[in-house]
């Protein structure tokens, strides 16, 4: 149904009034009541609907070029969504007009009357901006609110003269909006002192509090859920949750401090010094002390690598030049400043450097005899190759052994063979061992 001229022009007046009020408080909300429905604009509209899950229209008006974001909701709902707007730590404004129809058709008359005397006019009062904390007052300010308009419309038709009511009527509404805002400033302030801070669920070995700990559903895959909180008010990245973890959290057998330990272990872990940040260090190598000349982190940029778009670390000790990709575990103890640069790099890098502590964490499984352990070059492809001869429980491949491998068993000493046959073929011993005990106990089912 198209617009009366008088409702687009009462449309371009809200938004002209608007402007003006929002060069006036430009950190409020402004809600003006047109009808029975609430109605907010441009930028106002675009947060209110954020977070009041409103959904947002493009309204043309007369006179505006562009379309203009309008959010809308009706009057009933004003209860439920001024609460919401106000904790989320808005100052919000309601423009209310301070004349209904009857007043406007008594004022239509007065001016009417003062036209055939050949005297001025002037347009109906400016809308009031209400004070949001006062609702409860609401019906009772409406109804005084009434009252001087009613004075104004008689003053129109003769009480006293057009220029003289305008001027106290726009000093009026510029005194009601300054108290009405310095109000709602006032009463914020003392809101906010008397909210007490959320207690935190926990408290870091750093001195770091965590709160808000807890689980969400996706909204795009609504099998998945997250758990996520704040360390001093710093949203943590959501980490997916495993579906026991779900389950035992909603049962309240698993506490925000266990899923903290498990989804941010690096959070909960103390911090180094921060010198143990600051270049040049030195590192033990097999030779003697190796200089640490720089140490960071990149993101793999390279589209032809199949690494790309990876965070890598790169290491430069002595004359050697490094980078490895990093794993998620060891970027949060890089940034959350858990693991020291020489740390990372004898993890990362160590067998490159041909460390000693780099290899200390290979050790084979119980029950296989060193004896049988060989490192020999292949006579087909004159490869270097590591098996174990396990006698009766059988023999493992040869795996061919990496230069780095080869270099720190046979150059710096740093490896030995054990530790080279428990990296290459740890997976397939542990078969052979598990296929030896099936068939040890099979055998002896047979015999009972």
């Amino acid at each position: 149904m198209a617009q009366s001229k008088s409702e687009e022009k009462e449309e371009v007046s809200f938004l002209q009034q608007f402007n003006d009020l929002k060069k006036k408080h430009p950190d409020a909300l402004l809600m003006f009541r047109n009808r029975d429905f609430y109605e907010l604009y441009k930028q106002d509209a675009v947060k209110a609907g954020a977070q009041l899950g409103l959904r947002l229209s493009n309204q043309m008006f007369e006179g505006v070029k562009e379309k203009v974001k309008v959010a809308v909701f009706p009057y009933y709902d004003l209860d439920t969504y001024l609460p919401k707007l106000i904790k989320a730590g808005n100052r919000v404004a309601i423009v209310d007009r301070l004349f209904d129809k009857k007043v406007e058709k008594l004022a239509k008359e007065g001016i009417d009357a003062l036209k055939g005397k050949g005297q001025k006019t002037d347009a109906p009062a400016e809308p009031t901006l209400n004070n949001t904390n006062d609702m409860q007052k609401k019906k009772k300010e409406q109804a005084a609110q009434e009252e001087p308009v009613r004075k104004t419309a008689k003053a129109a038709a003769g009480e006293k003269p057009a220029k003289e009511n305008k001027a106290e009527q726009k000093n009026a509404a510029k005194t009601e909006q300054k108290a009405e805002v310095k109000d709602t400033q006032k009463t914020e302030k003392k809101e906010a002192k008397e909210r007490q801070p959320r207690p935190p669920q926990m408290v870091t070995p750093n001195g770091e509090k965590v709160t808000h700990g807890h689980a969400y559903q996706s909204k795009v895959n609504p099998a998945d859920f997250y758990f996520t909180a704040k360390i001093d008010g710093k949203q943590l990245k959501p980490q997916k949750m495993d579906q026991a973890d779900l389950a035992a959290f909603k049962d309240k057998q698993m506490t925000v401090p266990q899923l903290m330990e498990k989804y941010y272990p690096t959070k909960l872990m103390p911090k180094v010094a921060e010198d143990a940040y600051k270049n040049p260090k030195a590192i033990d190598g097999p030779e003697g002390q190796m200089k640490v000349e720089k140490f960071n982190v990149y993101k793999e940029k390279d589209e032809q690598r199949p690494d790309y778009g990876k965070y890598k670390f790169y290491a430069q000790v002595g004359d050697a030049k490094m980078s490895a990709v990093a794993s998620r575990q060891d970027l949060n103890a890089y940034f959350d400043r858990v693991a020291t640069p020489n740390q990372l790099i004898e993890k990362n890098f160590g067998e490159k450097l041909h460390l000693k502590s780099a290899y200390d964490k290979y050790q084979l499984p119980e029950g296989v005899d060193t004896k049988g352990v060989r490192v020999a070059k292949d006579r087909e492809d004159g490869k270097w190759k590591v098996s174990v001869d396990m006698g009766d429980k059988g023999k493992t491949a040869k795996k061919e052994i990496s230069f780095d491998d080869g270099y720190s068993l046979f150059k710096t000493k740093t490896a030995t063979r054990e530790q080279l046959a428990a990296k290459y073929l740890t997976t397939e011993i542990n078969g052979l061992l598990k296929g030896n005990t099936a068939k040890v106990e099979k055998s002896a089912s047979l015999k009972m």
